[in-house]
């Protein structure tokens, strides 16, 4: 069994999964034990959705014939995102597409690669998770606490994961699918499989700023 701290290493946004499954019941197992990461005043304000096995490729098929109008459910990123954050998301993008031989200039190329989001990257398994609209932003942090827990308990067992707010444009198709209540809002999707180690797109890792660009040691006054 790994550690805390190697789970963390390890785990990264995984896009591309070999053909082996996963039993409900290993997720079930998961979800539960993730369900002990801290939320304000005990809210525990996520609603988790399964997609799994014949499910899988029955949403597959569902989404093929969706034909209704999406708009995104939120902004995924500021619209005038200021630096160090613009560079970090632009070079994270550059170590993507790079690493499948996919130039800046090939739009098409790019466009192929991002729509293998909803194709989970073929992962056997996928959850969705989705909040009570009333919440507020304490309870978005609680959400990601809740998936960090839940992506480092599955790399615990060997298990990888992707989060994928892309899910949150096609939010009334993944909504209508699993029959969710209008005032439950769609907050992201997580493919769950097992990596391809041999996909040339699993190989890159990315970096974080340096320690001083963030955080700082207050003086005493």
């Amino acid at each position: 069994m790994i550690s805390v701290s190697e789970a963390v290493d390890k785990r990264k946004s995984i896009r591309s999964f070999i053909d082996k499954p996963i039993s409900n019941e290993q997720l079930k197992l998961l979800l539960e034990k993730a369900s002990r990461a801290p939320s304000g005043g005990n809210l525990q304000p996520w609603k988790i959705f399964v997609i799994n096995g014949e499910t899988m490729t029955s949403f597959l098929n569902f989404q093929k014939s969706w034909k209704e109008d999406e708009s995104p459910e939120y902004p995924i990123y500021p619209s005038k995102l200021k630096d160090p954050y613009r560079s970090s998301r632009f070079e994270v993008g550059e170590q993507l597409y790079s690493s499948v031989n996919i130039s800046r200039e090939d739009k098409i190329g790019r466009m192929s690669q991002m729509m293998k989001n909803f194709e989970f990257f073929n992962a056997p398994a996928a959850i969705f998770c989705f909040v009570d609209r009333q919440m507020n932003l304490p309870q978005w942090s609680d959400l990601g606490m809740y998936l960090q827990t839940f992506m480092l308990l599955a790399q615990e067992e060997g298990i990888d994961t992707c989060g994928q707010e892309s899910w949150s444009l096609r939010n009334k198709m993944v909504s209508s699918f699993c029959e969710v209540d209008d005032d439950l809002m769609l907050f992201t999707g997580v493919a769950i499989g097992y990596r391809d180690d041999n996909a040339p797109i699993n190989q890159y890792k990315t970096s974080r700023r340096p320690f001083e660009d963030w955080a700082k040691f207050v003086d005493s006054k």
